[in-house]
């Protein structure tokens, strides 16, 4: 993993080189993916050269607020909160208007992941920095991401990892050094995108999720060689149909490190 990390460091130096930027803007969450994005980030280009917005919204934890100011501070980034949600109400209230009834609840929570992808967009060609998109490949294959959303950015560091890969990662990273609070480790995942929302109310367990990936995706079996591994047929079903309806997004996403 130790190897991983510097690879992967030292290819988003070279993309970022390659491509003629020497400052990186990117959001921060709270969550493990955009620490880790945010880290790497730092250690490829300089903690001086990195901006992270943290975008917040009425759903946007206090949990998450601390997370992300702690890792701005361990790792002196250039931090900046933003309160995200008058802009969130205003775009509301103008579909709502031209729909003619109530934004279902997929358009406000995809709202908001545009909202911000639209604002690190700006932030790129305002002060010419890199725009990086956090998702991960548990992310890609499965579609939990918003088109024009979380996936806005140039290169996404973390593409090629499954979610379980990136908590392993940070983990070796902060043996190094503490680059992550505890907390962000144990939290359980989730896009904060509506109440009480969790990752694994949509998807399977990310231990299980990510085998079943890794053998349908990486190694190429059938549902019935998965599920003969010891896995329920239902979830092996669902991870199937997850992967192939989400083939579109990912034909859209940025490059994967």
């Amino acid at each position: 993993m130790e190897e991983m990390w510097n690879n992967l460091q030292q290819k988003l130096q070279d993309f970022c080189l390659a491509n003629g930027f020497t400052k990186i803007i990117l959001g921060l969450s709270g969550g493990i993916d955009s620490a880790v994005c945010a880290v790497l980030a730092a250690d490829a280009l300089g903690a001086q050269n990195i901006t992270a917005l943290m975008m917040k919204t009425c759903h946007t934890s206090d949990l998450s607020l601390q997370i992300a100011a702690k890792i701005a501070s361990l790792n002196n980034l250039n931090y900046k909160v933003l309160d995200i949600e008058p802009l969130i109400k205003t775009e509301t209230e103008f579909l709502k208007n031209a729909f003619g009834t109530e934004p279902k609840p997929i358009v406000l929570e995809n709202l908001q992941a545009r909202a911000r992808g639209k604002i690190l967009m700006s932030w790129s060609n305002q002060f010419s920095a890199l725009v990086l998109a956090c998702g991960n490949k548990s992310e890609a294959c499965t579609g939990y991401c918003t088109l024009y959303g979380d996936t806005c950015g140039s290169v996404m560091p973390i593409g090629n990892l499954y979610k379980t890969e990136v908590y392993a990662l940070a983990k070796i990273r902060n043996q190094k050094s503490k680059v992550f609070p505890e907390s962000v480790l144990t939290r359980a995942p989730s896009a904060e995108l509506a109440p009480n929302q969790k990752d694994e109310n949509t998807l399977p367990p990310y231990p299980i999720l990510d085998a079943v990936l890794r053998l349908y995706v990486d190694d190429q079996k059938s549902k019935d060689e998965i599920c003969a591994q010891g896995f329920e047929p239902e979830t092996v079903q669902k991870v199937i149909d997850l992967y192939q309806k989400s083939a579109f997004k990912r034909l859209q996403m940025p490059p994967a490190l």
